[in-house]
C-alpha cells in the first residue's frame, strides 16, 4: 500500500544530503525549496480545477467542456489552509456527500483509525491524470501514519453504517468526495512507487467508519489528546525522551508505573488525576515525582 509511510520518514520533512568537506567534517545540507514547490503546486492545483470538472453522472473528475461548472467554482470544493513542517500548503477537497450517520460519531481526529474506500490517481498536468496508481474497496488505516494530505483532508468527512447482515461487509451514508493533494503533503520531492518526485495527486475517498478516540497504546488517553505541547500534532510530543511518542508509549513519563494505573480517582481515565500539589496542572501520568498506582 502506497500511502502508508513509516511515521519517523514523516517527522524527518526532507532527504538529507550530505556534503564532506576536506576536513572529514560532514555537513547537513538540504537545498531544496519546499516553500517555492508549495507555490508551484498550488499553482498545478488551481490550473487543474479550473481545467476540470465533476460529472455527476459518472462520478468522476473529467476535463471541462462548455456549459459545465469548472471545479474551482463549483460550492462542493473548499479548501484547507494547512502548515506541515513550518510550511504552508493548500488542500483542496471536493464533497459528494459529508455523511450521515444514524449514529453520529461526529468526524475523524487527525491521530483516529479510518475503514475507507479509495482510488489514487497522479495529476500528470494541468490538463490531464493518470490511471489508478492505487485503489481498495475497504483498508483500515490510521491518520496519523498517512501522507498529510488524508490526515487532513479525512477530518472532514463522515463515516456511514454498517448494514451488513449474512453477505460483504456493506457501508451507507458514509461520507464520500475527493482530495486534490499538493506534493509536499503527499510523497514530496521524493516520490515514490509509481508516482513522481513532486507530483501532486487526487484521492476519491469515501469513509465507512472510523475508530472515536483511537488510542494507540491503550493506556487510557485517547492519542489525540496525548499532546502535551498543545500544537495539535501528537507525533511530536516526547514526555520521557525515550523515542517514543506518548500516544505509542505506555509509560508516557518514563517514571516506572504504567499510564494506564496513574488513574488516582479510578475513572479510567488517566488525564484528569493531578496529586502533586507544587504543579497541580500536570496530570500524574505526565508527572515523573508521582507514582500513585490503582493497579490491583
Amino acid at each position: 500500500m502506497t500511502k502508508i509511510k513509516n511515521i519517523l520518514a514523516l517527522l524527518i520533512f526532507a532527504t538529507i544530503i550530505y556534503a564532506c568537506s576536506g576536513n572529514s567534517n560532514t555537513t547537513i545540507v538540504d537545498d531544496f525549496d519546499y516553500e517555492a514547490q508549495a507555490i508551484i503546486d498550488n499553482d498545478t492545483l488551481v490550473k487543474f480545477l479550473k481545467n476540470h470538472y465533476y460529472d455527476e453522472i459518472e462520478g468522476d473528475v473529467k476535463l471541462l467542456v462548455s456549459g459545465k461548472t469548472a471545479l474551482f467554482e463549483d460550492d462542493n470544493l473548499q479548501q484547507i489552509d494547512v502548515t506541515d513542517n513550518e510550511i504552508d500548503y493548500t488542500l483542496y477537497y471536493y464533497t459528494n456527500r459529508i455523511g450521515s450517520p444514524k449514529v453520529d460519531k461526529g468526524f475523524p481526529t487527525v491521530m483516529d483509525s479510518v475503514f475507507v474506500k479509495y482510488s489514487g490517481k497522479r495529476i500528470v498536468n494541468t490538463d490531464s491524470l493518470s490511471v489508478n496508481f492505487d485503489k481498495s474497496n475497504g483498508l483500515w488505516l490510521t491518520l496519523n501514519s498517512v501522507i498529510r494530505g488524508w490526515t487532513y483532508g479525512l477530518t472532514k468527512f463522515k463515516g456511514g453504517d454498517n448494514i451488513t447482515s449474512n453477505g460483504p461487509i456493506t457501508y451507507e451514508n458514509g461520507g464520500k468526495g475527493i482530495l486534490f493533494i499538493p506534493s509536499g503533503l503527499a510523497y514530496g520531492k521524493f516520490g515514490t512507487t509509481g508516482i513522481l518526485s513532486s507530483e501532486c495527486l487526487l484521492f476519491y475517498i469515501e469513509l465507512y467508519d472510523f475508530i472515536q478516540e483511537t488510542d494507540h497504546d491503550n493506556d487510557g488517553v485517547a492519542s489525540i489528546n496525548e499532546d502535551p505541547d498543545g500544537d495539535g500534532d501528537p507525533r511530536n510530543d516526547d514526555t520521557d525522551l525515550d523515542g517514543s511518542p506518548n500516544y505509542f508509549d505506555v509509560d508516557d513519563d518514563g517514571d516506572g508505573i504504567a499510564t494506564i494505573y496513574e488513574d488516582a480517582n479510578g475513572d479510567g481515565n488517566p488525564a484528569n488525576d493531578f496529586s502533586d500539589p507544587t504543579n497541580p496542572t500536570l496530570a500524574d501520568y505526565l508527572n515523573p515525582l508521582i507514582k500513585v498506582s490503582s493497579e490491583k
